[in-house]
C-alpha cells in the first residue's frame, strides 16, 4: 500500500502530515501527488470528500517551498465556488505548511477590503478566493496574476452550477500560459469538458469512482407524504419535520436540515425558531461574518440544528452529527449521497430520513437507483393532512340556494282556513326583522289576505296586517277610484 513517504514530498510537509495523523493517501491523492509535483496539469474527477483538497494543497507547499512572492503578485491561485470551501482549503494550508514558511491570502466576500489589499501588499505565496471577489480585487488595481506558477481549480461543477464559469475563463487568460493547472470536478458536463481541452495541455487524467454508496452505519428512511391542498403543502410539510424531529427525541444531539432553496432555509428556519427549536440558516445570500458564527456555533454544539442549502453546505466538516433531514428531495441524486454523508462518519452511527412529496418521487427513484438499495418507508409523525389539524381553516359548506317565489307558492295551501291559521299565528307575535326570505313569505300572506278581504267585502279591515294598516289597501280598485 503507498504512503505518503513514498511519494517524494517535502521532509516538513511529511512531518506535517504525521502530526495530522495521517499516513496512507486516498486514490485521487495517490494519483494525483505524483503527477503535480512532476510539473504536469492534472483533471481530477473526484466527489467531494474523497481527500481532494490534500492531493492539491500537499505538492503544491512542496512546490512553493522554495523561492518568495513580490508585492500584489501571488506565485499560486487557487479558487473555490464558496466562501465556506475556501475558508475549508485556507484551514489546510495551516495545517500542512506549518513548518514552511510561506504566506497565504483568503479573498472571499463578506469581508473587508481593506484587510484584503493589507495582505495582498506583502506578498503572498498562496491566494486562495471565490472567483467573483478576485476580480473586483483585479478590477481595482490591487492584484497582478502574471506570476502565477500553478492555478488550482476545485469543485468545478459547482462553478458551473453557480455561472462562475465565464468568470473562470476570464481569469485563465489572466494568467500565464506556461503556468501548471489542476483542475478538480466531480462530473464533467460538456462546458466543463470544453474548458479543460482549452486550458489544460495534456493533463493526467485521474478518476475516482464516484461514490454511489452509504456508509452502512447510516440508518436512512423516507415519510412519502402528500398535502390535503397544494396551497397547505409547505406549512403541513413544515408540520412533518417538526414531528419528525420530536420523535427523535434525546437522540438527536444536532441535525442538519438540506433545503434545495436558500428562499426554503430562511422559511424553515424561521419556522422552527416559531416553534422555539435551536435552529439557524445558512446559504450564500448572508454577510459572511454571520455565516461564520452560525458554522463555529454549531461545530461548537451551542447551535442544535443547521438549516442549509447544498452550496453553502459545501466543506462544512463536522465530524459527530447525529441527524441529517432532507426537507427536499435534492435534483441531483449524487447529492443525496453527499448529504447524509455528514452523519456517520468515522465509524459513527447516523440517521437520515428524508421528506417525499409527489412531485419529487421521480427524483427519490433516482437516488434509490443510483445506491442500489430501497430506503425504509417511514410513517408520517403527522395525522393524516386531511383532518382539522391545519393551521387554515376548512372552508364551511355553502347554503342551499333559497327556492324561488313560485316554487314556494306551489308547496304553500290556497285555502282560505290556512291562509287564517297563518295570520292568527302572526298576529300573536311582535313583528322583527328577519331575512329576505321571511319577508317573502310575508308579502305572499299578505296577497290571500287581501284576496280573501275583497271576497267577502266584510269591511275595510284587513285580516292579518295588524291594525297599523291603513285603510286604502282594504279597498277594491273600484272603490280606489271611487275615492
Amino acid at each position: 500500500m503507498t504512503k505518503f513517504s513514498d511519494l517524494n514530498l517535502n521532509p516538513k510537509v511529511l512531518k506535517a502530515i504525521d502530526e495530522a495523523g495521517y499516513e496512507n493517501p486516498t486514490p485521487i491523492q495517490a494519483g494525483a501527488i505524483p503527477a503535480a509535483l512532476d510539473g504536469r496539469d492534472v483533471l481530477g474527477i473526484a466527489q467531494t470528500g474523497t481527500g481532494k483538497t490534500a492531493s492539491f494543497t500537499l505538492p503544491l507547499i512542496t512546490q512553493l517551498a522554495r523561492g518568495r512572492a513580490r508585492a500584489r503578485m501571488p506565485r499560486s491561485l487557487v479558487l473555490c465556488p464558496t466562501r465556506e470551501l475556501a475558508a475549508q482549503v485556507a484551514e489546510n494550508f495551516d495545517t500542512y505548511a506549518k513548518h514552511v514558511k510561506l504566506t497565504k491570502a483568503l479573498l472571499i466576500g463578506g469581508v473587508s477590503f481593506k484587510e484584503q489589499d493589507t495582505l495582498i501588499d506583502k506578498g503572498v505565496d498562496v491566494l486562495i478566493a471565490t472567483p467573483g471577489r478576485l476580480l473586483d480585487h483585479f478590477e481595482r488595481g490591487k492584484l497582478i496574476l502574471n506570476d502565477v506558477k500553478v492555478m488550482v481549480v476545485d469543485e468545478a461543477d459547482r462553478m458551473l452550477d453557480m455561472g462562475f464559469i465565464p468568470d473562470i475563463e476570464r481569469i485563465f487568460g489572466l494568467t500565464p500560459f506556461t503556468r501548471q493547472t489542476l483542475f478538480f470536478s466531480a462530473t464533467m458536463a460538456p462546458e466543463i469538458e470544453r474548458i479543460t481541452n482549452t486550458f489544460l495541455s495534456n493533463p493526467e487524467r485521474i478518476e475516482v469512482a464516484r461514490q454511489a454508496t452509504a456508509s452502512e452505519t447510516i440508518d436512512q428512511g423516507v415519510v412519502m407524504f402528500k398535502g390535503s391542498r397544494k396551497d397547505r403543502e409547505a406549512s403541513e410539510k413544515r408540520k412533518v419535520l417538526r414531528g419528525l424531529i420530536d420523535a427523535e427525541g434525546e437522540k438527536l444531539t444536532n441535525a442538519i436540515i438540506f433545503c434545495n432553496r436558500k428562499t426554503d432555509v430562511d422559511i424553515v428556519a424561521k419556522s422552527l425558531k416559531k416553534y422555539k427549536y435551536d435552529a439557524a440558516p445558512i446559504h450564500g445570500d448572508l454577510d459572511q461574518s454571520q455565516r461564520t458564527r452560525t458554522l463555529d456555533g454549531f461545530r461548537n454544539g451551542e447551535l442544535r440544528i443547521l438549516v442549509a442549502s447544498d452550496v453553502a453546505a459545501r466543506g462544512l466538516d463536522v465530524p459527530s452529527v447525529s441527524h441529517v433531514f432532507n426537507f427536499d428531495v435534492p435534483g441531483h441524486p449524487e447529492d443525496y449521497v453527499h448529504r447524509i454523508g455528514r452523519t456517520g462518519r468515522a465509524g459513527r452511527e447516523g440517521k437520515a430520513i428524508t421528506i417525499c412529496v409527489p412531485r419529487d418521487e421521480k427524483q427519490f427513484d433516482a437516488v434509490e437507483k443510483l445506491i442500489q438499495k430501497e430506503i425504509n418507508r417511514l410513517d408520517s409523525p403527522v395525522k393524516s393532512s386531511k383532518s382539522a389539524e391545519t393551521d387554515t381553516p376548512v372552508a364551511e359548506d355553502k347554503p342551499k340556494p333559497t327556492r324561488s317565489r313560485s316554487s314556494r307558492s306551489k308547496s304553500e295551501p290556497k285555502t282560505e282556513a290556512a291562509a287564517e291559521t297563518v295570520t292568527e299565528t302572526k298576529a300573536e307575535t311582535p313583528r322583527e326583522d328577519t331575512s329576505s326570505k321571511s319577508r317573502s313569505s310575508s308579502r305572499s300572506s299578505s296577497s290571500r289576505s287581501r284576496t280573501s278581504s275583497r271576497d267577502d267585502r266584510g269591511g275595510n279591515k284587513v285580516v292579518g296586517l295588524g291594525d297599523h294598516t291603513p285603510s286604502f289597501i282594504g279597498l277594491s280598485f273600484e272603490e280606489r277610484m271611487a275615492s
